[in-house]
């Protein structure tokens, strides 16, 4: 009888572990980032982000999951009431199978709904305001691509950033060598 209590709790245990596993596998199958583009946050104000699919071929979907994908000197531009992703460069899956009109920084649909199109579209309009992306992920098994309003910062913006950010190290810094023991 007693046996039987000790299995009980190696099958609660093994449950619980189970239950953290299988959550830990769904969110990080859930979302994956694939790209970042780093520069964004350093050199705009992020205003307002959304979120969009994008308009791929199949072998770019592949090299995307391979993380080929670069973001560096991409915008989001506005052309006929459509919405595209411009200079972002994906690098081929198979180099040497690919197709000979493939353009690596084509510019690639954006998929969103009228409401956040017309919305975009009367923000775009003000002046000092550019849509630029964020980064590029996997949700539910599909690439999305989060990009945002921004404004544009001027450099004394980003140096008074960089005097903030080392001012804040060096407060911790002292902060960590006077409560150690």
């Amino acid at each position: 009888m007693g046996n039987l209590g000790s299995n009980l709790k190696l099958c609660n245990v093994t449950r619980s572990f189970l239950v953290t596993f299988l959550l830990y596998c769904l969110i990080a199958d859930f979302m994956s980032i694939l790209a970042i583009n780093k520069r964004a946050k350093y050199d705009y104000e992020i205003l307002e982000t959304f979120e969009a699919g994008i308009v791929l071929e199949g072998f770019e979907v592949k090299a995307i999951r391979e993380k080929k994908i670069s973001l560096k000197g991409a915008y989001v531009s506005l052309r006929n009431n459509e919405i595209f992703l411009v200079n972002a460069h994906i690098s081929p899956y198979q180099p040497l199978n690919v197709p000979d009109n493939y353009n690596p920084t084509r510019p690639r649909k954006l998929l969103l709904h009228k409401k956040e199109i017309n919305y975009l579209i009367g923000k775009n309009k003000e002046k000092g305001l550019t849509l630029i992306p964020l980064k590029v992920y996997t949700k539910k098994e599909k690439i999305k691509l989060e990009f945002a309003i921004a404004k544009g910062k001027k450099k004394f913006d980003k140096r008074e950033q960089i005097k903030k950010r080392e001012i804040k190290r060096e407060i911790e810094r002292k902060l960590k060598s006077t409560h150690t023991f």
